[in-house]
């Protein structure tokens, strides 16, 4: 696709964030699985619902831009998830496996912010408001989780780690 303007680089984006979330999706439950916290678990599935709904959001922007979802490789996901994986198969403590699980979550999610500022401002300059409204509602998302990952490891996962 050649990058003709600000809406085009707004479709290749969200092609990006979708490979991404449905990536997500897949890593999420691994993520769960090797969690020993019972709150870091329940954190890791809340967050798989919430991004099966991104996946569908961002369906929806698609279809709003008059586009067909389509799937960008997104190589920064690829690699956040593959040392994710790395993480997974460390041979560690219950609970630094849990702190470093929650580190490798929050490069995702800071990530994902990232991106979707970027987009959401995208979709403000070319008057999207449909679109702009379901991104900001992701964004909010991402923002959650990133706090929600922080509050856990704060006030429980590292503090057991050290």
């Amino acid at each position: 696709m050649k990058l003709e303007s600000l809406r085009d680089l707004l479709v290749e984006q969200l092609q990006d964030l979708y490979d991404a979330e449905n990536r997500i999706t897949k890593a999420l439950p691994k993520m769960a699985k090797a969690a020993s916290s019972p709150e870091l678990k329940a954190a890791f599935e809340k967050h798989l619902a919430e991004t099966e709904g991104q996946v569908t959001r961002l369906e929806r922007a698609f279809e709003a831009l008059g586009e067909k979802a389509k799937k960008k490789t997104c190589q920064a996901i690829k690699g956040l998830i593959e040392e994710g994986e790395e993480t997974i198969k460390e041979d560690a403590e219950p609970e630094v496996k849990d702190a470093a699980l929650i580190a490798a979550a929050q490069r995702v999610e800071h990530y994902e912010m990232a991106g979707y500022g970027t987009v959401s401002t995208y979709a403000r300059l070319l008057k999207e408001k449909e679109v702009h409204k379901l991104l900001k509602e992701t964004m909010a998302e991402e923002v959650a989780t990133d706090k929600a990952l922080s509050e856990l490891a704060e006030s429980t996962i590292n503090l057991q780690a050290v």
